[in-house]
């Protein structure tokens, strides 16, 4: 282990190769890969397409600058993506990943409101939620423990509540859930909003929190009625993660403006995509718009992205993740349902959290100091699992959810053997 490299964790084992949903490690151990690193790798590992369209385009064209050039490959996969995405006449800007992807989102909402002469710059995001860990993107999160450290930085953000049905805060709950939502949130827009920023389904911090089939078309048209844009997050749950392309076909939403990243490009390239309607472009290309990256626009982005979509489409990964992840939630209530420390099963697709608790009955979390989510992702790896995990879910401190996200080309067999390698690791750690 170089002591140069700047590192993210201690003790961590070397990676050497990786096929389909499988890595393995220097020492020649195979891990099943139940997370997909970060919820990343959508198509699997080592697809061989993928690899030979980014160096067939850096042989071609490896850089230009997105002011200077068009691609030929960029238009290609912007023509083949835009029939997928569920905003009218999309308009599609290529960044490095999810977090650029977001601020430039941001950015647009501001650009298209001084079009219009309004002078409105306020972002409502969601209590927490993620949208990254650049500055606009960390205001926009609700997610305490890593907001903190940075909070003389922030502040420009409202938040409002997140629908999160294993602890809803509606008062009327189990019902009327999503109009009481949309009613906190229309409580707090005023002239000066200009976009609210969420993701369909709940990712990373919350666990594949899945709303009442209420809230979206209710939030919807709040934002329609007030003028405020509306910017789904689908930096996690897009291209195929929930069982759609996209989690806001679920409910037939219609963002103004979307983001992607992740599955994008499937962990071979850093891309992420920021979707503007054609109206929204419209406006905001009349006043111009004062934005860029050095790697905006790229053209092996593009060729890495463009390969991904066509494996996707080619393999029925999105109908297979829908399959899979009902094979997946079976297998996990099987194994877990009836495990006192397990207080919630959850999600869409290939996109599962299981929710941790010190008391099923009064839901009640373990306290942060237990590090429960730490220790359980810890001994799943030592059973050959790798698993993404969360804390402070119950209220910003306290609450530990496990979060699945293997690749879309997971068979039938790992997704039973990733279950059960997950209760064996719950039980080390929690006992029973």
């Amino acid at each position: 282990m170089s002591r140069h490299v700047f590192g993210r964790g201690t003790g961590l084992p070397t990676a050497s190769h990786a096929e389909g949903a499988v890595i393995v490690d220097r020492d020649g151990r195979h891990y099943l890969d139940g997370s997909g690193g970060a919820v990343v790798t959508s198509v699997g590992h080592g697809v061989r397409e993928v690899v030979d369209a980014i160096a067939r385009q850096a042989r071609q064209v490896a850089y230009v600058h997105g002011t200077a050039f068009r691609t030929d490959e960029l238009d290609a996969y912007a023509d083949e993506l835009a029939p997928l995405l569920p905003v009218d006449d999309p308009r599609v800007y290529p960044v490095s990943g999810g977090s650029e992807a977001v601020e430039t989102a941001l950015k647009m909402a501001r650009a298209y409101h001084l079009a219009r002469g309004e002078d409105r710059h306020v972002v409502i995001g969601r209590h927490g939620s993620y949208h990254g860990n650049s500055r606009g993107a960390l205001d926009a999160s609700g997610r305490t423990g890593l907001r903190a450290p940075y909070l003389p930085w922030l502040g420009q953000a409202r938040h409002t509540t997140t629908p999160y049905e294993y602890r809803c805060a509606a008062p009327s709950h189990p019902t009327g859930c999503g109009r009481w939502h949309a009613a906190q949130l229309d409580a707090l827009i005023g002239d000066d909003v200009a976009a609210f920023i969420a993701e369909p389904v709940a990712g990373a911090a919350l666990g594949a929190c899945v709303p009442d089939d209420e809230y979206w078309p209710a939030v919807a048209e709040v934002c329609r009625r007030r003028g405020v844009l509306l910017i789904a997050d689908e930096v996690m749950t897009g291209f195929g993660r929930t069982g759609r392309w996209f989690a806001c076909e679920h409910w037939g939403l219609r963002p103004d403006v979307l983001v992607a990243g992740k599955g994008a490009a499937a962990g071979y390239w850093p891309l992420g995509l920021a979707v503007c309607s054609g109206r929204v472009h419209d406006t905001i290309a009349a006043g111009g718009f004062t934005h860029g990256f050095t790697y905006s626009h790229h053209p092996v982005g593009a060729a890495a992205g463009r390969a991904v979509l066509r494996v996707l489409a080619g393999r029925d990964l999105v109908a297979r993740s829908a399959g899979l992840g009902d094979a997946l939630d079976r297998a996990l209530r099987d194994r877990l349902g009836d495990h006192p420390a397990v207080g919630d099963i959850r999600g869409l697709g290939l996109l599962r959290g299981v929710e941790l608790v010190a008391d099923r009955p009064s839901r009640r979390p373990f306290p942060r100091s237990a590090r429960v989510a730490e220790r359980v992702v810890a001994a799943a790896r030592d059973h050959g699992l790798l698993l993404y995990h969360s804390t402070g879910c119950a209220n910003g401190s306290d609450g530990d959810v496990l979060l699945f996200g293997p690749p879309l080309v997971v068979s039938t067999d790992q997704v039973e053997e990733m279950a059960q390698r997950c209760a064996a690791a719950v039980r080390v750690v929690l006992g029973q």
